[in-house]
């Protein structure tokens, strides 16, 4: 196997890259803006095209206040949001006060083999509150492994809260569907986009 090198001596001297390395990328599949809906369903674009993919959730709007923010996985298409999952989570916040800063693990955020929905976060529904998830999903067309996922949500409650969870959907069968709801009333708005990672 031949090595390619960069023979510049600095950063800003580089004018060109080598062929053989791939530059990576986010390739935006699709995008679905909620508006009152009771759960947007991303059930095409999950396939084996990509070994990664992003979903972006933008300025989430909840229509109840202290409302949950849940995610779902299917192996169907969508016709069951029920996928066995493993799950952990921990928390960071900071209130608007200055007071109340900690970070602490969210037992009640945790799935132990629960075919349930994964609680993403609270919000509340004030006119300026709202939610921003990323959520990475690898590999999900093996149909060797478990599928793992990593989240990471950004929301304000009167305090600046970032929520990590990671776990994974505990089934040899492909995941090829992502659904978003809420536990009471409906998404009143936000941007969903699906991206496969190159």
């Amino acid at each position: 196997m031949a090595l390619n090198f960069c023979n510049n001596n600095s950063l800003s001297a580089i004018t060109t890259i080598p062929a053989s390395i791939s530059g990576g990328g986010l390739n935006l599949i699709s995008t679905q803006t909620a508006s009152g809906n009771a759960n947007i369903s991303i059930t095409s674009g999950i396939d084996s095209t990509y070994k990664e993919y992003i979903i972006k959730c933008i300025g989430v709007h909840l229509a109840t206040n202290d409302a949950r923010f849940d995610v779902n996985f299917s192996s169907d298409g969508g016709s069951n949001y029920n996928v066995t999952k493993t799950t952990t989570a921990f928390r960071s916040t900071h209130n608007e006060s200055g007071t109340g800063g900690a970070l602490g693990y969210e037992t009640g955020q945790d799935l132990a083999q629960s075919t349930g929905v994964q609680s993403l976060c609270n919000c509340n529904n004030g006119d300026d509150d709202n939610i921003c998830v990323t959520i990475h999903l690898f590999d999900p067309s093996n149909t060797t492994f478990v599928k793992h996922f990593i989240a990471t949500v950004n929301t304000n409650r009167d305090a600046a809260q970032q929520q990590y969870i990671a776990g994974y959907c505990n089934t040899t069968s492909a995941i090829d569907a992502v659904q978003f709801g809420t536990s009471s009333g409906n998404i009143d708005a936000g941007t969903f986009k699906l991206y496969g990672v190159s």
